[in-house]
């Protein structure tokens, strides 16, 4: 039976977020709030939580999860071949709406889906999220909707499409912003736009001036 905490109350805050690091540990699935949506999180270490996490939304491997981090200095375990540009943009706007594709180290041991040695990494500007993210690692986070779906923006509305598929429901209020994260990739020589969202392209030229659009 899936639980649900209201981190506007401290005591069930402690629990909650308690629960939740305790449930992603066994390989459960739980929801979380961010600065864009809700999202539906699991141990990115984990490729039983991860395929549990993309049957839950009814998503193929094609489409892989993000992995969500607390702290920008977690980076150095994860990724490789991470320029000085990319940097740039991680002072510039995290913790905040953007996603960062990069390289993983080839040591890990995950299964994110097929990614062809890619991470799609954020640190999103929410102070619930950041406390789970610190208190458990790196997670893999998808918005937390049917596939086909409007991303939830309360956890109300992530409850009612995904039920007991989930353990724990963080429920942190309705999200500010239903917009998505803007997706840049920053594994080859110069930085690409892959998805416009919440960080206009506008901004993202104003740190990366040669910043490329993909068509």
């Amino acid at each position: 039976m899936a639980r649900r905490y209201d981190c506007s109350v401290a005591v069930d805050r402690k629990n909650g977020l308690r629960e939740a690091a305790s449930a992603a540990r066994r390989g459960e699935l739980v929801v979380l709030p961010t600065d864009t949506v809700y999202g539906i999180g699991a141990d990115a270490f984990s490729p039983g939580a991860v395929g549990d996490l993309l049957a839950a939304k009814g998503r193929g491997r094609s489409m892989p999860s993000p992995v969500l981090i607390g702290s920008p200095t977690t980076l150095h375990g994860l990724v490789t071949d991470f320029g000085e540009r990319a940097w740039e943009l991680v002072d510039a706007f995290w913790p905040g709406a953007l996603t960062l594709v990069a390289r993983h180290q080839p040591s890990l041991a995950w299964d994110l889906g097929e990614t062809r040695g890619t991470v799609a990494v954020r640190m999103p500007l929410h102070p619930v999220a950041i406390e789970l993210l610190k208190e458990f690692g790196p997670m893999a986070v998808s918005s937390a909707n049917l596939t086909g779906h409007a991303p939830p923006q309360t956890c109300d509305a992530a409850r009612e499409m995904l039920g007991d598929a989930v353990s724990v429901y963080l429920d942190g209020g309705p999200t500010p912003d239903a917009v998505p994260s803007s997706i840049v990739d920053v594994t080859g020589r110069v930085p690409v736009l892959l998805r416009a969202g919440a960080v206009s392209e506008e901004e993202l030229r104003k740190v990366v001036p040669d910043l490329e659009t993909s068509r």
